[in-house]
């Protein structure tokens, strides 16, 4: 849910709040504000203010958030496996299939719309992705230029932030990193900024050094929902799922034009399929 996301940019206070619910997500949403706010030292105004810094309404529509997120959260009979590399296998691919839903808790119609907006409108795109999230960078090339939406992904990190001091207003910098703190895609992004151009954002963190120099940023939490586990796991599979979705509602917004670009590929493809 949002918290994995949002927890460490919270006030001490708020991050009490934060905290008690997600330790306690079936007894928390039984809570009211007050019976909540008692369990984390805090004035109720305090558990208000968590509600809406986690971008809710009020608390009320945190608490109905929470519920859902129990309907996604099976029962501890989940399955863990049964001591053979198949059954890990099944029960890891079961775990993420769980949190699915999660991944676009963070997300907001308005920040979708900006940036499929941008990516559709720039005059010039170029990639910004390092480390552990090069990949993402290769694959949202492809997919981009597949749907027609010409852009630029240069492997190396120099490169990268070569292109980007050459934007201009009008150009856009699609900055990915599940972090948000990889120094050479910070560097591009903000070199990219520096030239007049938008800096969209995919990331999983909303206190990460990306989203203050981005323009608009989409975040998505990791699979297993902590800083720390996203270091040791550094999965992608959540990022990949998004940014994949994304070009399917800009193939949807581009229409023919998109369309002529995705018959060429089709073309290109049967021709280079042997029998």
């Amino acid at each position: 849910m949002r918290i994995a996301a949002l927890a460490s940019s919270l006030q001490p206070s708020e991050r009490r709040v934060a905290e008690v619910i997600a330790a306690d997500l079936a007894g928390s949403v039984e809570c009211t504000a007050q019976q909540l706010a008692d369990l984390a030292g805090v004035g109720r105004a305090s558990v208000v203010r968590t509600a809406r810094t986690l971008g809710y309404d009020g608390y009320p529509q945190l608490r109905v958030a929470v519920a859902r997120e129990l309907t996604f959260d099976p029962t501890p009979e989940a399955p863990t496996g049964d001591g053979t590399a198949v059954g890990a296998l099944r029960a890891g691919i079961e775990a993420f299939g769980r949190s699915l839903p999660r991944m676009t808790a963070a997300l907001t119609e308005g920040a979708v719309e900006e940036f499929l907006a941008g990516l559709d409108r720039a005059d010039r795109v170029v990639i910004a992705a390092s480390g552990l999230s090069t990949p993402l960078g290769l694959d949202a090339a492809m997919r981009l230029g597949a749907a027609g939406r010409p852009c630029e992904f240069l492997p190396d990190t120099l490169a990268q932030h070569i292109a980007a001091q050459q934007l201009a207003p009008g150009s856009v910098c699609l900055a990915l990193s599940g972090s948000g703190a990889s120094r050479p895609t910070l560097a591009t992004a903000g070199a990219a900024r520096d030239a007049g151009a938008r800096v969209l954002a995919v990331t999983s963190f909303a206190d990460a050094p990306l989203v203050a120099l981005a323009h608009t940023t989409l975040v998505v939490p990791p699979v297993t929902g902590s800083f720390r586990d996203e270091l040791l796991h550094t999965s992608r599979a959540a990022l990949v799922l998004v940014l994949e979705h994304l070009v399917e509602l800009l193939v949807e917004r581009r229409g023919g034009r998109s369309g002529q670009a995705r018959a060429a590929v089709l073309a290109v493809l049967g021709d280079s399929l042997g029998e």
